[in-house]
């Protein structure tokens, strides 16, 4: 029986970033020359992590262990882990993208696998590191409304006639409840974004410059509400972050598709999740994710790589709220016990549960030396990165060191300890799988 506690290495990382500090823990040689800014964590075959001890993939380890991940989860998801589980470093914005749900996955799969290299779903979890900020889902259609209203290159762009029936099928209507309304504000949502998207490329080299420029000078007109009180963004931030965005890829059509998506920024352990076929494009910060294992990404902006506009403004959900809604609520975690130290220095164990099945993510912070959380064991496999701190991770009698950096895999039906030794906070991230149905449950 393999022993299930694994120190993993893991790969495709580079640069000065939060990502290649912990790629570096692994033993994985960091090239600083390349800008890569990513941290990959699971048995996905572009790029498996390896047990740092004997070199096999984990990949490997699994498919010759189905006790590993237990029958029912290498049954069910033909012996490879459920979940990618990544951190994520962006100091320049990537592309705006989307996610294929599973049936579209396997399409452009079968028709494009160099691009769409494999025939899995992405929904996706993020959670903030460091400060975060990006665009993620559409504006409620009033903001959208406004900004044709008072961004003449953005009108101008997506043409008159197509700026006047967005505004003529929404008004009034923008917040009903009505499913026949709703349905009509999706539609008018998708053809408004679709003239947008099909600009031709030298319009928007033409146009993008007078957006600019209208930033710079009146900044304020993008705001969203009153002149008192505006939501968020204010005018000057959207403003600000216009020419933030042009000075990394100027005079990209991504400018003025961010007067279509909610800005939203996450401060240190705040979440969010993105169902497959949501748009979104992540702009600065260090985050955890975890998501369907699958690296299929639907690019139309803000990236030199491959774009797909038609496959993109025909996938969406084109559902459109505050970014509030997409915000997830995290619960303190209820299968773990933390020792008396843990609970005298308020130490924590917060739950991020998606509604999917592929994986829950539990954040751990241990404010103490000798603060300890015992995790009860799931009938699932489970990685776990450290982010800060040091200490010791254990099942059974294995005991390892625990540093940042340090990435384990946990194998199902394992009690797993986390215990603090350093004088400092110690933060751990477990993502696990557990079907539903299965002792114990992975949802709560």
């Amino acid at each position: 029986m393999q022993v299930p506690l694994l120190r993993l290495q893991c790969g495709k990382m580079g640069s000065d970033s939060a990502a290649a500090r912990y790629a570096s823990a692994t033993n994985f040689s960091v090239d600083s020359s390349k800008p890569y800014a990513e941290l990959w964590m699971g048995t996905h075959p572009s790029n498996p992590s390896k047990d740092l001890t004997t070199g096999r993939t984990l990949l490997d380890l699994v498919q010759d262990n189905q006790a590993l991940m237990s029958t029912e989860i290498s049954k069910k998801y033909e012996n490879k882990l459920p979940f990618l589980f990544k951190v994520l470093s962006i100091n320049k914005a990537l592309s705006i993208q989307a996610h294929p749900n599973k049936k579209l996955a396997e399409q452009i799969h079968h028709r494009d696998p160099k691009n769409y290299p494999d025939d899995n779903h992405k929904p996706e979890m993020t959670i903030a590191i460091t400060p975060f900020d990006g665009l993620c889902g559409f504006r409620p259609l009033k903001e959208i409304a406004h900004f044709l209203q008072h961004v003449p290159s953005l009108r101008t762009l997506v043409g008159e006639d197509a700026a006047s029936k967005f505004e003529s099928a929404v008004k009034g209507q923008e917040t009903s409840d009505d499913e026949a309304m709703a349905k009509q504000n999706k539609e008018a949502l998708q053809a408004v974004f679709t003239a947008l998207m099909e600009s031709k490329p030298e319009t928007v080299e033409k146009l993008a410059p007078k957006l600019i420029q209208q930033a710079k000078d009146e900044g304020s007109k993008f705001a969203t509400g009153s002149s008192s009180q505006p939501p968020p963004p204010a005018g000057q931030e959207l403003a600000d972050l216009m020419v933030r965005l042009n000075g990394q890829f100027p005079n990209d059509i991504g400018l003025f598709v961010t007067f279509f998506l909610n800005y939203v920024k996450l401060e240190v352990g705040e979440a969010m999740f993105l169902k497959a076929d949501d748009i979104h494009a992540y702009l600065s910060g260090d985050i955890i994710e975890c998501m369907a294992s699958s690296d299929n990404v639907v690019r139309a902006g803000f990236t030199p790589k491959f774009k797909d506009v038609s496959t993109l403004t025909s996938m969406l959900t084109y559902s459109y709220a505050p970014i509030s809604e997409q915000k997830m609520e995290p619960r303190d975690y209820e299968r773990c016990k933390l020792n008396d130290k843990a609970y005298s220095s308020s130490s924590t164990a917060i739950l991020y549960d998606p509604p999917i099945e592929e994986f829950s993510v539990v954040r751990s912070s241990l404010n103490y030396a000798g603060a300890k959380v015992t995790f009860e064991a799931v009938e699932g496999p489970s990685i776990v990165i450290c982010t800060q701190g040091s200490g010791k991770i254990g099942v059974g009698p294995k005991s390892e060191d625990l540093k940042e950096g340090y990435v384990y895999f946990v194998g199902a039906t394992a009690e797993l300890v986390v215990e603090s030794t350093g004088s400092g906070e110690l933060v751990a991230f477990k993502a696990f799988c557990e079907l539903d149905g299965q002792t114990g449950g992975g949802k709560l």
